[in-house]
């Protein structure tokens, strides 16, 4: 589980997010990033019910893609906010498929280049 520093709640920061990030569409989900000038990064994930009307699915993904952030968290350069959008085709998935998606996303923009 993600510590509460790391994660977006506030809806300023959303919406300072929404309007000024930068939009990396990666097949079945939408990440938006953000520098956000702080000694960390965080990070949100949003589902809505486009993706699955049932609460069950939509808290499995969500953990899924929490996992695969936590995992690759030490890689990662700080002083980002990231706002996951996963997209109702994610359905059609499986857990390998999207944790290489999501990893490929990380290691392209935002992991430290050694």
């Amino acid at each position: 589980m993600l510590k509460k520093e790391n994660r977006i709640k506030k809806k300023n920061d959303f919406a300072l997010i929404f309007k000024n990030g930068k939009n990396l569409k990666a097949g079945f989900f939408i990440l938006k990033v953000l520098n956000n000038n702080l000694q960390l990064s965080r990070l949100a994930i949003i589902i809505s019910q486009k993706v699955s009307k049932k609460a069950v699915e939509r808290n499995r993904l969500r953990r899924l893609i929490s996992s695969i952030f936590e995992e690759n968290f030490k890689q990662l350069q700080t002083g980002f906010d990231f706002v996951f959008l996963v997209l109702p085709n994610i359905k059609d998935k499986d857990n390998l498929e999207i944790k290489a998606k999501v990893v490929e996303v990380f290691k392209n923009y935002i992991i430290k280049n050694k």
